[in-house]
């Protein structure tokens, strides 16, 4: 039996306090913040320091990691995590060396200085209790730990004392709330459950607060021959929907946990609240777009109706620091609400749209027409600090807008195309073709770096797709192949354009960026010799049993900020169909990626601390977590119920929180108390919105009198 992933991921407050400071200094400063996001994709090393002793130095904190427990010396506090009782010459082993050696030359004195120091990824103390091992190790920058308990072992013998805390308690949620002079810190109720052959069973666990700021684990009755596990934290889940049919396609999230949703619904009783925007349907025939936001617990803080007459669909979604979502999408709608003063205020066509509505969800502050005569898509958005919004899509318009000095002024056939809007919505600023000569070149995800250059994936089936010069991948590999294409921040060139895949068909559908500009990319492939580099799964898992065929694999790919390489790449599937659909960034470099998974045999996708032991009869979402350099999963669960479930978007918090959202027709999908709408609407598909969670997040000083106790 094994007690697994108590996972104490140590996020700092004093990093969120500190913000707005450090990027003034970073924008200043541009050499320096490319030096520290180089230092935070490394992984977390521990060195010896003492005779049982480890310390390893994260992001604004040093950890000294010993059989007793953990001190935290933080920027301005320190924080001592004892286990009380625990056995202090408990053995220590460490285990996955890590390349170099660290050197210490401080001071004149010579025989303080320390050199050829070896680092390692993990620490083990067997025995600390007894039956029961702690091991420490990094997710990234970030401290993680887990106690495996034997059989016979008594879970119930650990105890925590938090030194350095002016309190512990515990809010109404059952979170743990450790509060210092200057930080705090929330540890998640644990979700403790066991697996049998029938699947996922719960068990009752959570905190206890004893005296002297001490906490202990309560577990309820469970099969003490089985293995035990408290892992990824299911923070909400909720349906979003009414009795018709909707699909949720895109999900943002802010800086206080609200995630903000969008697609389409054909509902007329679609769940919308008093003084939003539109809180009913604007025409009977077809689907009106939706933007619905919802609070850290899954709570509904607006929900509004977007469109016209027709069908509006809304495809993306993004939230700058002030809370306005800026949605885009579709639409043949003549009526669909614009704004004064806007870009183009006449639909032409069956054209895009770009809307910003405001923080309250009551009002437009922008809304735009984007396009020619023909058929214009938008597939994609993203925003940057100062309020443009960035726009990827399709378009047939040979009279889409561009401008003088676009990359590619001319439609070549039916093209992809990039634009930037004005923070008002008034003006381009720039805009571009994208494509070759083939029947369809499609820009499906747009991301954009704190300079302001723009990431765009897609697919291509133009063998001369305008790809660059000393790109990784200058030749057509296949006959439909991904695409990877990095917009200078002027808009007026190409840092880099490249093709991605193999001799199969490829489709970039989500891209993220980091600051040092390292492009993250995933979507699907049925190419068996897609390229592949220091991967977790470096073969397809995608050939069929059944006739020897082969099925799509999701891929995750890191492209280097000049595009002339890969710094790794993998498959990521079974031998059913795959894909994935988002994808995101941490500042410590950890990957996470969201996608289906239909899983002919759900047993060779590859789980790794699952939530959800078995996928439902067809189609499931999945969710992966991998470490800073692609070598692991942390986790990778299946979700959702026993029919199908479909996730279509996803955004990662600071804290590392995946927001997932998508469409289910499966009423027996999971939602957790407090959620704003627990029961299936009904019709064809509901919209669903989840939060998978880590289990350590900050509590920024603002936010401390909102904590309930």
């Amino acid at each position: 039996m094994h007690f697994r992933h108590l996972t104490l991921t140590l996020f700092l407050a004093i990093a969120a306090l500190a913000g707005c400071a450090r990027h003034a200094v970073d924008a200043a400063q541009p050499g320096r913040a490319r030096a520290m996001a180089a230092y935070r994709r490394l992984p977390l090393a521990f060195e010896a320091s003492g005779k049982a002793a480890f310390i390893a130095r994260g992001d604004r904190y040093d950890a000294l990691v010993e059989a007793g427990g953990t001190r935290l010396r933080l920027l301005d506090s320190d924080l001592r995590m004892r286990l009380i009782g625990a056995d202090p010459r408990a053995t220590a082993t460490v285990s996955e060396p890590l390349p170099g050696k660290a050197n210490y030359f401080l001071g004149s004195d010579s025989r303080q200085w320390r050199t050829d120091v070896s680092r390692y990824a993990r620490v083990r103390y067997a025995e600390v209790y007894p039956g029961i091992d702690v091991v420490y190790y990094g997710s990234g920058r970030l401290l993680e730990h887990d106690f495996i308990v034997a059989p016979g072992a008594r879970p119930e013998s650990i105890v925590f004392r938090f030194d350095g805390a002016e309190s512990v308690r515990l809010n109404g949620d059952g979170d743990l709330l450790l509060k210092t002079a200057t930080d705090d810190l929330l540890l998640h109720k644990p979700v403790v459950y066991q697996q049998n052959e029938n699947g996922r069973h719960a068990v009752d666990g959570h905190y206890a607060i004893a005296a002297d700021r001490r906490a202990t684990f309560e577990i309820g009755d469970y099969d003490r021959d089985r293995e035990l596990v408290i892992d990824p934290v299911l923070g909400y889940s909720t349906f979003v929907g009414g009795s018709g049919q909707e699909l949720g396609n895109a999900i943002a999230v802010d800086a206080a946990g609200n995630a903000y949703v969008t697609g389409f619904t054909a509902s007329t009783n679609f769940p919308t609240n008093a003084g939003a925007f539109r809180t009913t349907r604007a025409g009977s025939f077809g689907q009106d777009a939706f933007v619905t936001k919802l609070d850290s617990k899954g709570a509904v803080v607006y929900s509004t109706y977007l469109g016209g007459d027709l069908t509006d669909t809304g495809n993306g979604i993004a939230v700058d620091s002030a809370g306005n979502a800026y949605i885009a999408g579709q639409t043949n709608s003549t009526n669909f609400p614009v704004t004064a003063g806007a870009l183009k205020t006449t639909n032409t066509g069956n054209i895009a749209f770009i809307t910003k509505l405001n923080s309250a969800g009551n009002a437009l502050v922008y809304s735009t027409f984007l396009g020619g005569n023909s058929t214009d898509r938008v597939r994609a958005i993203a925003v940057d600090s100062s309020g443009s919004a960035y726009v990827a899509g399709f378009t047939t318009s040979a009279d889409f807008p561009v401008l003088p000095g676009a990359i590619q002024s001319t439609r070549k056939s039916n093209d992809a195309f990039v634009a930037k809007l004005n923070p008002a919505g008034s003006f381009l600023v720039y805009s571009t073709f994208l494509g070759g000569s083939g029947f369809q070149d499609d820009a499906y995800g747009i991301a954009v770096d704190p300079d302001g250059n723009a990431y765009v994936t897609g697919k291509t089936d133009s063998t001369d797709f305008p790809v660059t010069t000393g790109a990784f991948i200058t030749k057509a590999p296949g006959g439909n192949d991904a695409f990877v294409a990095k917009v200078s921040a002027s808009g007026t060139s190409l840092v880099y354009a490249t093709y991605l895949g193999g001799k199969g068909e490829d489709r970039g559908n989500a891209i993220a960026a980091d600051a040092a500009g390292n492009a993250y990319v995933t979507g699907y492939t049925y190419a068996t010799d897609f390229p592949t580099m220091a991967a977790v799964q470096p073969e397809c898992g995608c050939k069929s049993s059944v006739g020897g065929g082969v099925q799509s694999d999701a891929f995750v790919t890191k492209l280097a900020p000049n595009g002339a390489g890969i710094l790794y790449s993998t498959f990521y599937g079974g031998i059913g169909p795959d894909s994935g659909t988002g994808i995101g960034v941490t500042r410590s470099g950890d990957i996470y990626f969201a996608g289906t998974t239909d899983g002919i045999s759900p047993s060779t996708f590859p789980l790794v601390d699952s939530m959800k032991a078995t996928k439902g009869l067809l189609d499931d979402a999945f969710a992966v977590h991998l470490n800073a350099g692609g070598s692991a999963a942390i986790y990778s669960t299946f979700f959702g119920g026993d029919v199908t479930d479909f996730a279509a978007g996803m955004a990662v918090d600071s804290a590392g929180n995946v927001y997932l959202t998508g469409n289910t027709d499966s009423p027996d999908m999971p939602t957790t108390a407090g959620a704003g709408q627990r029961t299936y609407g009904g019709g064809n598909d509901d919209v669903f919105v989840t939060r998978i969670g880590n289990a350590v997040i900050p509590v920024p000083a603002s936010h401390r009198r909102a904590v309930r106790h």
